[in-house]
């Protein structure tokens, strides 16, 4: 009996068509593991948990006339989509950062269901696992989701136990934890879009044709906003791809010393890890000589339009804001000022549903329209930024401890850069993956974001003494 076709959505129909050789879409996660996890336990979790979501068995066919189209696997095996590999000694983060950097330029077999998983063995005293899914599954913050939701809260919990258990972690509560890829920004853009959808019905629960037509004003002029942007400044970030990817991340950051520092100088989080991280970029185009007086570059942000009731549904379901990232400030306190201000005005600005339904019409176009489209936007960005608040406690895999979790979303639109903050367990890692025809060594970067770090800190301790106390041997020290 023939499996039945389900058409992909529109938007999953563009995240397919979006992918070229020197540029796939993939969403990539390192899940680093502090004891050492038997390859068949993987598997029995992996089958227990993920295969429980039908779409993990499913590939997706795209004829020579009409959409594409998901299909059961009629040969589906397991075994194509889980692989153990060995790093060459000493088996360190250094060669770790150059696997994920090979894997996410080598492309998913699209014979068979878009997803793999690489276990390496012998990592760091303990195991990780090198997760990539292509995008037209789901979108990050729903494949994030996924891939803890085959956590669970304790060692001990059994691996049989199926998705959802009551040992295990659902899908619904991970992804209320990382509903919000840009913590204040998407948490305003967010009620944004709810206040929209509301405005849009009135007390019977029917269109309000005059409160649509203010929204429809509203969208419009964000629309408008958005067509009328200047291309991003030429900077060594943008520019023509290669096949070679490279990745790297940073050591812990401890969330406390974030949260102080953000109380004394003034700002969220968000604002003070955006600060970092604008301050990396500046200091690696210093370092390389570029000029970056008065230099302003925007970061795509993807920001969560799903509602948690309908997690289990996949697909891609996300706008994007543009955050303005300004280079040329040189003065730490005067930047994070300057960003707070931005992250103010995309609060409750309703451009993540206006990308989204964009997002949704390109979906449909002819390849030719898509990829002018997909080349309009990509010119008036220069990466991709995500932020994913992560478990606040321990989580286990298959009964070991996960140390510590990184994943990167696809640069689409033939971006060259990727820059990914995400929090577990008390502290935050910033992950930057690169073209390495463009930045062939992203530690510079991540360096530079520790350097950056380091002075907020010091600013911050001298208007409060006591915050130095958080982190007293300094964050390059601070272990996971």
């Amino acid at each position: 009996m023939a499996s039945k076709r389900m058409p992909l959505s529109p938007v999953d129909n563009a995240w397919l068509r979006m992918e070229d050789p020197i540029n796939l879409m993939m969403i990539t996660g390192v899940l680093m593991l502090a004891d050492p996890l038997p390859y068949g336990r993987l598997r029995t979790v992996i089958e227990q948990r993920l295969l429980k979501l039908p779409r993990f068995r499913q590939r997706v066919v795209t004829p020579l006339l009409g959409p594409a189209y998901w299909e059961d696997d009629p040969n589906f095996d397991v075994r194509s989509h889980l692989h153990r590999i060995a790093l060459p000694a000493p088996g360190g983060r250094a060669a770790l950062q150059d696997l994920v950097g090979d894997l996410m330029s080598t492309p998913l077999d699209r014979s068979k269901p878009p997803w793999q998983f690489h276990l390496v063995e012998g990592y760091d005293g303990g195991s990780a696992i090198i997760a990539r899914l292509h995008h037209c599954i789901a979108d990050g913050i729903a494949l994030v989701g996924v891939l803890l939701s085959m956590t669970d809260d304790a060692a001990d919990a059994l691996p049989e136990s199926p998705l959802g258990a009551p040992r295990s972690r659902p899908l619904n509560g991970v992804l209320g934890q990382t509903a919000s890829l840009t913590g204040a920004a998407a948490n305003g853009a967010a009620r944004a879009v709810a206040a929209a959808r509301a405005a849009l019905t009135d007390d019977t629960g029917l269109p309000a044709l005059s409160k649509a037509g203010a929204v429809a004003l509203s969208g419009a002029e964000a629309l408008a906003r958005l067509a009328l942007l200047p291309p991003d400044p030429k900077t060594p970030f943008k520019g023509r791809l290669g096949v070679a990817k490279r990745a790297a991340w940073s050591e812990p950051v401890p969330v406390a010393a974030v949260k102080q520092i953000g109380q004394t100088l003034g700002g969220t989080v968000n604002d003070i890890l955006l600060t970092a991280a604008a301050g990396a970029l500046r200091r690696y185009l210093l370092q390389i000589g570029e000029p970056v007086e008065g230099l302003t570059i925007r970061a795509a942000v993807p920001v969560n339009l799903r509602p948690i009731s309908r997690a289990l549904e996949l697909g891609n379901q996300f706008g994007l804001v543009f955050v303005p990232l300004p280079l040329g400030v040189a003065e730490p306190v005067a930047r994070l000022l300057t960003l707070r201000d931005s992250m103010e005005e995309i609060k409750n600005s309703p451009d993540a549903l206006v990308t989204y339904s964009l997002l949704n019409i390109v979906g449909a176009l002819p390849p030719p329209l898509q990829f002018t489209a997909f080349e309009l936007f990509g010119s008036k960005v220069t990466a991709v930024m995500t932020n994913v608040p992560g478990p606040r406690q321990p989580i286990y895999l298959g009964g070991s401890r996960l140390a510590d979790i990184m994943f990167w979303v696809p640069q689409a639109a033939r971006l060259g850069m990727g820059v990914s903050i995400l929090s577990y367990n008390g502290n935050v890692r910033l992950g930057v993956a690169t073209d390495e025809r463009l930045v062939s060594q992203p530690d510079i970067i991540v360096d530079a974001f520790h350097d950056e770090f380091e002075m907020l800190l010091r600013l911050a301790r001298d208007v409060a003494p006591g915050v130095a106390s958080l982190v007293p041997q300094g964050i390059d020290r601070v272990e996971a």
